[in-house]
């Protein structure tokens, strides 16, 4: 076992862009067929992939179903959506679109009672995002910061019957200058799986998550470093065997 590489597919209008810290006016759109984006990944032996619906986020209703759906059908790949998903029957709806797993974010912040049930209808199915600024939860696109502690909420989803935590350090997010691997260690100490984003720039920066692979990081989320050619994936994977 070793670190997975995740690559990341953000919809947006049904194509493929990125954004700078979760902010909607600083979008760079690097595709408009989604679909061979992903062909692409699978090719390159990415065996998971992560799509947020960015339509969905901002506005809490799912809009690129379509896009997930097509996705889903081309590629044999595990996929994790998340992005406006924040009801019951919203992550139905992204289930039966292809999705194997369901990423809830503002819900998990907001709302404990619909996590516990979504666990419980859907066992091992739900991943908590929990995007962090300063070490306090953001919900919403990241829009709005809370006063909850991430490591508290953390444990929460833990009690929940959540076995997956995606971590992403929303001031690194789009900017290419690393994991905030402190922040990254503190959220292992939870109990859960951890998924690292944001920051990752380098081959390096992928071999010190990988570091952390036997304190509970399973897997690591790669955008903008891929889609602005800092490295391939194949490099990527390749980084995640250590010596």
């Amino acid at each position: 076992m070793t670190l997975q590489v995740i690559p990341a597919i953000d919809l947006r209008k049904g194509r493929c862009v990125r954004l700078i810290q979760g902010q909607s006016d600083k979008e760079t759109v690097y595709s408009h067929e989604p679909v061979k984006v992903a062909q692409g990944f699978a090719k390159a032996g990415a065996k998971r992939l992560h799509v947020i619906d960015l339509d969905g986020a901002f506005t809490g209703q799912p809009a690129n179903l379509d896009a997930i759906r097509n996705i889903a059908e081309s590629v044999v790949m595990t996929i994790e959506v998340g992005g406006g998903i924040r009801d019951l029957a919203t992550i139905e709806a992204v289930l039966a679109a292809g999705a194997d797993y369901v990423i809830l974010g503002t819900v998990a912040c907001e709302e404990p009672d619909l996590v516990k049930e979504a666990c419980r209808r859907y066992p091992g199915q739900v991943i908590a995002g929990i995007d962090a600024r300063d070490g306090r939860v953001a919900v919403r696109g990241w829009v709005d910061d809370t006063d909850m502690d991430a490591l508290e909420l953390a444990r929460a989803m833990i009690d929940y019957g959540v076995e997956e935590i995606i971590f992403t350090d929303i001031a690194r997010d789009g900017m290419l200058t690393g994991p905030n691997l402190r922040a990254l260690e503190k959220m292992t100490t939870v109990g859960a799986k951890v998924i690292a984003s944001g920051g990752v720039a380098t081959l390096e920066d992928i071999r010190a998550i990988a570091t952390l692979f036997f304190r509970g990081v399973t897997g690591v989320i790669i955008g903008k470093a891929l889609y602005d050619g800092c490295f391939t994936l194949e490099e990527a994977i390749r980084a995640t065997h250590l010596p």
